[in-house]
C-alpha cells in the first residue's frame, strides 16, 4: 500500500533539490498532475486518482531488463509485421526507457535514438548528438510508464520537427485510457486503470476504513 504521506515528503525533498514537476513524476512513477497536487497540498486532503508503478525488481538487473525487452520486441514485431512496415530507429526517452531501448536496437538490428524530456511537461526536449539522428527514418518510441502521455505527445512532435516519422510507441505500463496519440499507436505491456476513488494512501476513506 503506498502512504501518500510518504509520497508527498519525497516529492517535497526532490523539489528542494531543484528537480522540475516532470522530473519528480517521473521519479516517483506519477503523473504530473499528481505532483503538482502533492506539492501544492502535502498530504492533506483526497490527492488526484494514480497509480504508482514501480519496476525496480527488474531495474537492478540487465537480465530482467533485456528479457522484458524482449516481448517489447515481439510487440513491436506484430505491429510492423500488421502495417507491412520495417523501422530504421528506436528512440528512447529518457530515463527510463533508454535501458530498453538500448537492448531493442541490438534485438531489432536499427539505430538508436535518444530522446530527453526538457523543463517541466509541455516543454519539449531534445535529441543526444552522442546517438543516432531520426531524420528521414521510420521509428518506434519506448517508454517505462505513460500516464497523462503529455512527455510522449512531446516527442512525437520533436522527432516530427527533427525530420523523423513516429510509427508506433510502446511503453511497460500504459496507465492511461488511450490506443494513439497524435496519430501514433500506443501498445503497453501492462494497462493499469483505477476503477474508482483514488489509489493513492490505500483509497478514499468512508468511516476511518479504507476500501
Amino acid at each position: 500500500m503506498v502512504d501518500v504521506r510518504d509520497l508527498a515528503a519525497k516529492a517535497s525533498a526532490l523539489n528542494k533539490k531543484g528537480l522540475s514537476t516532470r522530473e519528480i513524476a517521473q521519479e516517483l512513477h506519477l503523473a504530473a498532475e499528481t505532483i503538482s497536487y502533492l506539492l501544492e497540498y502535502g498530504p492533506d486532503g483526497i490527492p488526484p486518482t494514480d497509480i504508482k508503478i514501480g519496476w525496480r525488481s527488474i531495474g537492478v538487473s540487465g537480465t530482467r531488463i533485456s528479457l522484458l525487452s524482449e516481448l517489447i520486441a515481439d510487440i513491436v514485431l506484430e505491429e510492423m509485421d500488421k502495417k507491412g512496415q520495417e523501422i530504421q530507429a528506436i528512440v528512447g526517452v529518457s530515463l527510463n526507457g533508454v535501458p530498453f531501448a538500448t537492448v531493442l536496437s541490438e534485438i531489432l538490428g536499427v539505430d538508436l535514438a535518444i530522446y530527453r524530456p526538457l523543463g517541466d511537461v509541455g516543454a519539449g526536449g531534445a535529441f543526444s548528438s552522442n546517438f543516432a539522428n531520426v531524420n528521414g527514418k521510420k521509428v518506434v518510441i519506448i517508454d517505462d510508464v505513460i500516464s497523462t502521455g503529455q512527455t510522449l505527445r512531446g516527442a512525437i512532435n520533436d522527432i516530427k520537427d527533427a525530420g523523423g516519422e513516429p510509427v508506433l510507441a510502446v511503453c511497460i505500463v500504459n496507465k492511461s485510457s488511450a490506443n494513439d496519440l497524435e496519430g501514433v499507436p500506443l501498445r503497453g505491456l501492462i494497462r493499469a486503470r483505477s476503477l474508482g476513488g483514488t489509489l493513492l494512501g490505500g483509497g478514499l476513506t468512508k468511516g476511518g476504513f479504507q476500501y
